[in-house]
């Protein structure tokens, strides 16, 4: 069955996005076709956060607190792998580490990740389509500015994210290994094929982007774009989770709606954004996408809910 929509997803702000949409919409004609590009292998094991920060939030079992990870988690691995001397700065919980044990098993079989991530994904009950965009490794790499012997150093984004908490300024971003990759068939269908396809308030240039890198992808969005909606992640000049909005700002964007409107008009037809920018409104539309002004701040099931409806009318 073909989707009638599908999400271009990164991590926790997708997550939020498509639980409202499975709220509104039969999940079985929902596919979310998600970021690689912040996946890692650590302690041996394949760690992929955002098709993992999806998966935990549509089970009901997400950290809410944390945003990240699974509920209830103990912690004893990691405190004995500090014991040790080891990499103890990329958090994993006890429970969490055995969905990566499980991932690095059936790839070592000869697995792909669309498959593994499908398993997983019926295993926690979900209805929708969790897609990879690529099976093959695309890796974002930040390149840092700063004071200590920083400037100009590469780091993956994980020990950009984590290990130095964003705190560092960024002058570049890259994604190793994305000119080589293939999308998948699977997710190259669901992009073309949906009814609405929608990009999900997620940081454009480290969630949204790794997925629009790999060969094929950006044009299969651009040509469908008179049915493509957008949601902002910037709400009133800031990021509501994590250093979108100062990304936006290093890397030589606007930190607003405007800034979005300008990176998302080849892209999709409609951009909504919060009623903390309604007054932004006719700048978002001269900088060529159609602005929808919503609450777009997910507090609760219900905000996401509405928001998934009128972002899905959005595209009519």
């Amino acid at each position: 069955m073909s989707p009638q929509v599908t999400v271009i997803a990164g991590g926790v702000g997708a997550a939020r996005m498509l639980s409202g949409i499975l709220r509104v919409v039969d999940p079985a004609t929902v596919a979310a076709v998600v970021n690689v590009g912040d996946d890692l292998e650590l302690h041996g094991l394949r760690i992929s956060p955002d098709l993992d920060t999806i998966t935990y939030t549509l089970a009901g079992e997400i950290d809410p607190e944390k945003g990240w990870g699974l509920r209830g988690e103990t912690w004893q691995a990691m405190e004995t792998v500090a014991r040790y001397g080891g990499i103890s700065w990329f958090g994993l919980g006890d429970r969490d580490l055995g969905t990566h044990l499980y991932r690095t098993h059936r790839l070592g079989q000869g697995a792909t990740l669309t498959e593994v991530t499908a398993e997983i994904a019926t295993a926690w009950g979900l209805g929708l389509r969790l897609l990879p965009v690529s099976d093959d490794p695309v890796r974002t790499v930040v390149t840092l500015a700063g004071d200590g012997g920083d400037d100009g150093t590469e780091v993956s984004f994980q020990e950009y994210f984590v290990q130095r908490r964003h705190a560092v300024p960024v002058t570049a971003v890259r994604f190793d290994g994305a000119e080589s990759a293939r999308p998948t068939e699977a997710a190259m269908a669901a992009i073309t094929e949906a009814e609405v396809l929608v990009i999900a308030p997620s940081n454009p240039l480290v969630s949204i982007d790794p997925v629009l890198a790999v060969p094929g992808v950006r044009d299969a969005v651009e040509a469908r774009r008179s049915a493509n909606v957008a949601v902002s992640p910037i709400v009133a000049g800031a990021a509501l989770k994590g250093p979108a909005d100062r990304l936006l700002v290093e890397l030589g964007h606007e930190a607003s709606v405007v800034g979005v409107a300008r990176l998302y008009a080849p892209l999709a037809a409609t951009l909504v954004i919060d009623e903390a920018d309604a007054e932004l409104a006719d700048a978002v539309a001269a900088a060529g996408i159609r602005p929808v002004v919503a609450e777009t701040v997910m507090r609760t099931p219900e905000v996401a809910a509405a928001l998934a409806r009128t972002t899905l009318e959005a595209s009519r």
